[in-house]
């Protein structure tokens, strides 16, 4: 303001000069004017709508926020991320260090290691500069490589693309693959001859889902309904103009999808809801023919098939909610002639299995922890794969060739990066074939990993893992990252994170609260989350981070939390809960406004989730359920923790309004001063930025919010 007083006492002498710099003094005051404005958080037209179900009304004063069309949502949503841009502009040196840090940690050139399948080796590789990675394929391991798709052609000047599936011919000759540019998984899908690079065929609005007919050129496929639901399979012959539909699910809570057998002999279209599924089959020798009922859905019964030849695997609950392998033959589906093959244990979860010509892969879980369990397949009998004592986690790998001798698998831990291994079977052995390269400066003897319980408020115990620095660590001193989900039966289990390495080299502890609503301790911990136990999911969090408090792992003005989508949903009840523990929190493409949405059949996934949450529309008890802790619902005049709220406009699983509604909410009513901030990628959807490093910057602008925070409180 000095200068501008300068301006005009000197301008007032020379009419031309007091022009010019009449100019300079608009310009200038209308400059501080945005600033003062871009340092407030803006304000959301309050438009009263009223919502009634079972005689009680509720007022949604954002309602409008949903609609897309109206240019005033555009205008508020940028406004949004103008004030995030101001509330950060003083930390852009530390996002761009976060940003540096992280890029560092990714090699500059990489690749995967070759898998075989139909009598060709595929690999991806990633080159100097690239955003997206280089698909290839070669017959023999010393021999020509051929590139498939290179998505950097096609990626290049779209804001997001992400391939969502590829998939080869039986011949070997065509390549099919879908892909998205709106991060809604709204799919094309392109049939493109490999070796002359022409396009086949092309077809829009697909899920993504891809099955072949032995002769290669009859396909199946899904297509979306208006919400973006999967709702019929197709089939048609590739370039003709022969479509047709295959199956239609009509029950709007199940979602169906079609696949091939890992030997090519079957098409598969299978479909589920929350807590049922049900299966069809066809041999790809004879795609014309009609497909045929493995078992009729039945209230309550899940079941998996995977077909080898003419014997068909099957994973379970018949006999068990935690699942057992049943077999059955291709003659006769009847579930009274399934054998039991692995049999059903109350304290082993089976997630999965491979396989191969003598043995099943079986992917299980026990004490929370995923193993791997081999199965004679004639006699049955079973053994624990000798994969060492870390707490880690694996997952089944590209086991597409039955006679392999060894397992291909993802292995990693809270201290190990993400590595390629192979299960030797007759050795009982595990080798390295390839593991992250995360760059010279990471030193794994600095960390240290541990699972610990945590008593919930009845007595259950939580397991919670952790991992921080020892040379950082100093009890009750340290600010602490606690990150959940809890919903769907999904476990987040105990992985390598890259990025995670610039908060524990600042000295945070970084926690999981393996909560209830996921499967970690088998499937009754799911029950135990969803519908009207869904409040165990949020007192679980709450009582893991207060035993961290308890046991000194973590400085009690310090801690906070993280979550996303249906995790978005636990911080945002934690906060309506307890909003004095929490520092700052993120909540990431968060279901706030969950009964608004559970009571909107036009919402993509809300029909297909009522097993998961409750259908409000027709249960009152359900409705009141809800009511009860869905965040939007449950604002209060409180000091609210600072929050960082991320959330994209193209989202068809968690509608942007959500946070938007929230984010508006919380500001109405908060009674303190610490900063609700939203970011909106306008051009994105559930998943956030795609390519390999352009959604770092996003990680580190979350990172420096809580690191910002963490120093003031120093």
């Amino acid at each position: 303001m000095n200068y501008l007083l300068k301006l005009i006492i000197y301008s007032s002498d020379n009419s031309t000069i007091f022009s010019f710099h009449s100019e300079v003094i608009v310009l200038t005051f209308k400059l501080i004017a945005l600033l003062l404005t871009a340092l407030q958080p803006p304000a959301a037209d309050i438009v009263p709508h009223e919502i009634t179900a079972h005689g009680h009304t509720r007022i949604d004063n954002y309602y409008w926020l949903r609609d897309i069309e109206n240019p005033a949502v555009i205008e508020y949503l940028e406004a949004e991320n103008a004030f995030a841009d101001s509330m950060f502009a003083d930390c852009t040196s530390l996002i761009d260090t976060l940003v540096m840090e992280m890029r560092e940690r990714i090699s500059v050139e990489d690749s995967s290691v070759p898998y075989y399948r139909n009598g060709y080796w595929y690999w991806h590789e990633y080159r100097e500069g690239d955003e997206y990675s280089v698909n290839m394929r070669k017959r023999h391991p010393d021999g020509e490589p051929e590139i498939l798709l290179d998505e950097n052609i096609p990626a290049a000047g779209r804001e997001y693309f992400q391939v969502d599936t590829m998939s080869v011919s039986p011949d070997n000759s065509t390549l099919a693959w879908a892909f998205d540019t709106t991060g809604g998984h709204w799919n094309t899908i392109i049939f493109q001859d490999i070796q002359t690079g022409q396009v086949l065929d092309r077809i829009h609005n697909a899920s993504g889902d891809i099955a072949w007919a032995a002769d290669s050129r009859i396909v199946f496929y899904g297509l979306n309904d208006p919400t973006g639901r999967t709702d019929r399979i197709m089939r048609r012959s590739i370039g003709c103009d022969d479509e047709v539909c295959v199956y239609r699910e009509d029950d709007p809570a199940f979602w169906p999808w079609v696949w091939s057998s890992n030997d090519r002999m079957w098409v598969i279209i299978s479909t589920s809801s929350t807590l049922e599924s049900e299966c069809r089959v066809l041999s790809a020798a004879t795609p014309r023919d009609s497909f045929r009922l493995v078992q009729p859905r039945t209230v309550g019964l899940e079941y998996y098939i995977y077909p080898i030849g003419n014997t068909f695997y099957i994973l379970t609950n018949a006999e068990g909610e935690n699942y057992s392998v049943m077999q059955a033959s291709s003659e006769s589906f009847s579930i009274t002639e399934w054998k039991t093959i692995v049999p059903y244990s109350d304290s082993v979860m089976i997630k999965g299995i491979d396989v191969f010509d003598g043995i099943l892969a079986a992917m299980v879980r026990v004490d929370g922890l995923r193993k791997l369990y081999l199965v004679d397949r004639e006699s049955g009998e079973g053994y624990y794969a000798n994969l060492g004592d870390e707490n880690s986690t694996i997952y089944l790998s590209s086991n597409y060739d039955t006679a392999a001798d060894s397992i291909r698998l993802d292995y990693t831990s809270m201290t190990t990066p993400w590595s390629t291994v192979a299960y030797d079977i007759a050795a009982d052995t595990m080798r390295v074939l390839k593991m992250e390269d995360i760059g010279e400066q990471f030193d794994r003897s600095l960390y240290e990993s541990h699972r610990i319980m945590a008593p919930a408020a009845d007595g259950t115990m939580v397991p919670i893992s952790l991992v921080y620095r020892t040379d950082l660590f100093r009890e009750g001193e340290n600010p602490l990252l606690i990150y959940g989900y809890g919903a769907y039966g999904f476990s987040m289990d105990p992985m390598f994170g890259s990025t995670r390495l610039s908060l524990l080299d600042r000295g945070f502890v970084y926690a999981i609260a393996h909560v209830r609503g996921g499967s970690e301790m088998g499937r009754w911990w799911y029950n135990q989350g969803r519908v009207l136990n869904k409040m165990n999911t949020f007192t679980d969090f709450i009582d893991c981070t207060e035993y961290l408090i308890s046991e000194g792992y973590c400085d009690p003005e310090n801690v906070f939390a993280r979550g996303e989508s249906a995790g978005g949903l636990l911080m945002g009840a934690i906060i309506s809960l307890r909003p004095d523990i929490w520092r700052g929190v993120v909540a990431g493409v968060p279901f706030v406004d969950a009964l608004t949405t559970m009571l909107d059949p036009t919402i993509p996934l809300t029909t297909s989730e009522y097993d998961e949450w409750g259908n409000p529309a027709e249960s009152e008890e359900e409705y009141q359920y809800i009511l009860s802790y869905s965040p939007v619902d449950n604002l209060d005049a409180v000091d609210y923790p600072a929050i960082y709220v991320y959330t994209g406009v193209n989202d068809n699983q968690v509608g942007f309004w959500e946070p938007a509604k929230w984010v508006a909410g919380i500001r109405s009513l908060n009674t303190g001063s610490d900063p609700i901030l939203l970011r909106v990628n306008m051009g994105t959807g559930h998943g956030g930025a795609s390519g390999r490093f352009s959604w770092l910057r996003d990680y580190a602008e979350q990172y420096a919010f809580i690191l910002e925070l963490a120093e003031d409180e120093e």
